[in-house]
């Protein structure tokens, strides 16, 4: 059964107005658009007095789907926010009034989608420093150039996708056994003119007491083929706010060598973790200490047909499971600096730079989708106590 779409009014004590002047206490705006389009909240209550349970999920369709905050009961303590954002009337600033052009700051929140590639890819960049070439297939791509690291040096590239600014229509909330969710529908065409093909997406989120499940199709209902990734970009919050006693577990035994954590380009060659910081593959995890990540796994060991991270906090008495449904998935990529009190754990189908000549003949996990075909890409939350 299809119900109407609903918003979460949430009314901050005093809060800067978009025109600059003060919001007098008691007379915020509740935060109901985002991008332009009405946010999507899922609810509902816990009934377990012994075991975490889901209890929200919020999310912006005016920003490719994007989930903006994930709650979880833990019994003794009540909600707990499983996504590490800020509250809706900073995630609207942050979005609708300080954003790029390209949507940057979607990535810099929450859990958005990355489509038709996640992570990095380089080019030749053009003269004006604003878009790339690559290729693919004796075809040429020109991407926009929408990052770049801190240093001198650093090269401009194209990173996580282009759907950070999409709508998504046909937007529709229904009800499901034991808890609800939400699909909406993005006609991404040729993504601006920088893909091959035209593309049609099909984004939903289902909520229940034991899971929150995402899933992205990707159809190709253009003439050409064309290559094909998914991933996204989940901030997942530290409750304890102590980082440095986090344990995560990654399953999987190789480790792509990057140029450091400035570019954070791969080099093409896979290294073995055995014997290095990068082994997270220990039952129970491994301390992330004070150790920065910014790097990509492959070769996971597969357990149940999951790829399943974990991220514990033990302080907290806190942890979730991060399972890789799809086959497709190749790769996990997790960034966690030191001084943050998150930790992304981003499951994609390809390596990063994909088309690059670093990597010789080696598939990097890229999806060729001929017309008609389409591409199922799905993760799936769960919380429990350590």
């Amino acid at each position: 059964m299809k119900v109407s779409v609903r918003t979460l009014a949430l009314l901050p004590l005093a809060v800067p107005a978009l025109a600059g002047s003060l919001v007098p206490i008691g007379h915020a705006q509740p935060v109901t658009e985002i991008g332009g389009e009405k946010i999507v909240t899922l609810t509902r209550k816990p009934i377990s007095s012994t075991k975490p349970e889901f209890t929200s999920v919020t999310l912006a369709p005016g920003r490719g789907m994007e989930l903006l905050q994930v709650t979880a009961n833990f019994p003794g303590k009540g909600n707990v926010d499983v996504l590490a954002s800020p509250d809706l009337t900073s995630i609207k600033k942050m979005l609708d009034v300080d954003d790029d052009a390209n949507g940057d700051f979607g990535y810099r929140l929450g859990a958005v989608f990355l489509v038709p590639y996640p992570n990095r890819i380089r080019g030749k960049l053009s003269a004006d420093g604003k878009t790339l070439t690559t290729e693919w297939k004796g075809h040429t791509i020109t991407l926009p150039a929408n990052n770049i690291g801190a240093k001198p040096d650093a090269e401009r590239h194209a990173m996580h996708g282009l759907i950070l600014k999409s709508k998504a229509e046909e937007v529709s909330v229904e009800q499901v056994p034991g808890g609800e969710q939400v699909s909406g529908v993005i006609n991404a065409g040729d993504f601006g003119g920088h893909w091959l093909s035209n593309t049609q997406l099909v984004i939903t989120i289902r909520l229940t007491a034991e899971a929150v499940d995402a899933t992205v199709v990707a159809r190709n209902v253009g003439a050409e083929p064309e290559p094909m990734a998914i991933g996204w970009h989940p901030y997942l919050n530290l409750p304890s706010g102590d980082r440095s006693q986090v344990h995560v577990r990654i399953p999987a035994s190789k480790l792509a060598e990057v140029d450091g954590y400035d570019n954070v380009f791969p080099t093409g060659k896979l290294l073995p973790v055995e014997g290095t910081r990068y082994d997270l593959r220990a039952a129970g995890g491994t301390p992330l200490g004070i150790n920065m990540f910014d790097d990509n796994w492959s070769q996971i060991d597969w357990e149940n047909h999951a790829a399943t991270v974990q991220v514990m906090d033990p302080a907290a008495h806190y942890g979730v499971d991060i399972e890789g449904l799809s086959p497709e998935i190749k790769t996990i990529q997790m960034y966690a600096p030191p001084t943050k009190q998150f930790v992304a754990v981003e499951h994609q189908y390809n390596f990063a730079d994909p088309f690059g000549k670093e990597w010789g003949s080696m598939d990097t996990g890229m999806v060729t989708l001929k017309p008609g075909q389409s591409t199922r890409w799905q993760v799936r939350l769960h919380v429990f106590v350590p």
